[in-house]
């Protein structure tokens, strides 16, 4: 896994769909019985973005994701994937995203291989334009070697790189990615969050980032900020700073939920 390799939308295709945003959401809100989740969330992510969810553990993002996913039924709010409303056009909404949830979900006792073509039978794509799809993205990220071998013989890092390149097989306009590096060492990390942004500069792919690491927020980032089910912030990074009156994303993200943290390296 070479540090320049980078995901790569198949065949480099450019997205199309810039004229709506690539996610709206409107006054959307989610109850697990008397307890609130979300509260009267609305935010928009223009296309070409990456957003940065940031939350504590908690704050709602994971319930955002299920409701975005379609996994969770909208009842309170409006969610709009490139304008096609998730509960009124699901089909239409779900075939521009792509999903890498927090938790691991390759299947361990299959091969790599196995668990791409699956994903993409599941989308309708047929076995030789699978093939090419799953070849051009491995060697996109240095990983054609890996093939044929069990999931469960990678490392953590590489699993998750392999579920990013399943969620892009069916090419995404939107790509929703939900504690993407939690559990990684460092330098994992800092791997996979190269691929996606560059992912979003070479081929125009929205994306929306979930985290609780304020060292994830890029400085060109479009920041939102949850806090118990509310959302506390959104908006452009120095924008959310200075709203906050604060010097840095780490102290405005500490006013706006209330906790204390620190940067790498920095001691109390």
């Amino acid at each position: 896994m070479g540090t320049n390799a980078g995901l790569t939308n198949v065949q480099g295709k450019s997205l199309p769909e810039a004229d709506v945003p690539a996610l709206d959401l409107a006054a959307v809100s989610y109850a697990y019985g008397k307890r609130q989740a979300l509260d009267d969330i609305s935010f928009s992510i223009a296309p070409g973005r990456f957003a940065v969810l940031l939350g504590l553990n908690g704050a709602g993002k994971t319930t955002l994701f299920s409701l975005i996913s379609h996994l969770f039924a909208t009842r309170n709010g409006r969610i709009q994937v490139f304008g096609h409303d998730i509960n009124r056009r699901p089909g239409d909404a779900l075939r521009r995203l792509g999903i890498v949830f927090q938790a691991r979900t390759l299947d361990l006792d299959l091969s790599v291989h196995q668990n791409l073509s699956y994903h993409a039978s599941l989308h309708g794509i047929g076995a030789r334009e699978a093939n090419q799809r799953i070849h051009e993205l491995l060697q996109s990220i240095d990983m054609s070697d890996r093939l044929y071998e069990k999931a469960r013989s990678l490392s953590g890092g590489q699993i998750r790189r392999i579920e990013i390149v399943r969620a892009l097989l069916h090419q995404p306009s939107l790509l929703l990615l939900d504690e993407a590096t939690v559990g990684l060492d460092i330098k994992s990390r800092a791997t996979i969050l190269a691929d996606i942004r560059k992912l979003v500069q070479d081929n125009g792919i929205s994306v929306l980032w979930a985290t609780h690491l304020i060292d994830e927020v890029g400085h060109a980032d479009q920041v939102i900020v949850f806090d118990r089910g509310r959302l506390v912030a959104n908006g452009a990074v120095k924008d959310v700073v200075k709203a906050a009156g604060a010097e840095t994303i780490n102290e405005a993200f500490s006013r706006l939920t209330g906790i204390v943290t620190f940067t790498p390296g920095h001691r109390p």
